[in-house]
């Protein structure tokens, strides 16, 4: 069967229709819109979450490290493992770290009473996008300075989108992770027992 030769006209006509229809536009002006508009929205989730991640890290350090302070640590010779696992009790809220987990690292050092901690114990652990810092732990005596510093490999999302506030790589050498740090830094209490 032959269909008709449509018109010029007819064309016209109608495309001058579908102009003037406006049901369906608002659709369609959201498609457009919608992809940036989420991704924005999950930037700043994913910020916020990191933002309140580093604060709950921060907190957790320094309320393990008030056991060095207080000299209870070095009255029940905690061990690295043992101290390790307490900041991971008081982390694991937001945090996953236990034993097999690589993302948490937790470095304790103590100098003499007196002794400037040496800048190269503060410096930065990032060499070109890739987290260099290693475990460390020990147990202050009563009046030593102690540094306690933890750092934790944070997993990102929405780097994959553009938005980036990573500062490490991962694996694939892309950029994919945040590195948080907390520190506390103070002199231990002199022992009164």
């Amino acid at each position: 069967m032959r269909r008709p030769a449509t018109s010029p006209n007819t064309i016209i006509k109608v495309l001058r229709r579908f102009r003037r229809n406006r049901r369906g536009s608002a659709a369609i002006e959201f498609a457009f819109i919608a992809p940036l508009f989420f991704v924005l929205l999950f930037a700043i989730m994913e910020t916020a979450l990191v933002f309140f991640a580093a604060q709950i890290l921060e907190t957790g350090t320094n309320d393990s490290a008030r056991l060095l302070y207080t000299n209870q640590a070095l009255n029940n010779n905690m061990s690295q493992v043992q101290f390790e696992t307490d900041v991971c009790n008081r982390i694991k809220v937001l945090f996953s770290c236990g034993t097999n987990n690589t993302n948490l690292t937790v470095v304790v050092k103590t100098y003499a009473p007196g002794v400037t901690i040496p800048s190269s114990d503060l410096a930065s652990p990032i060499a070109g996008g890739v987290f260099t810092g290693k475990s460390a732990y020990t147990l202050p005596k009563a009046g030593d300075t102690v540094l306690v510093r933890v750092f934790y490999q944070w997993p990102l999302v929405v780097t994959g989108l553009g938005y980036n506030i990573a500062n490490l790589l991962g694996s694939s050498g892309t950029s994919s992770q945040r590195l948080l740090a907390a520190s506390a830094a103070f002199r231990v209490e002199p022992n009164g027992s």
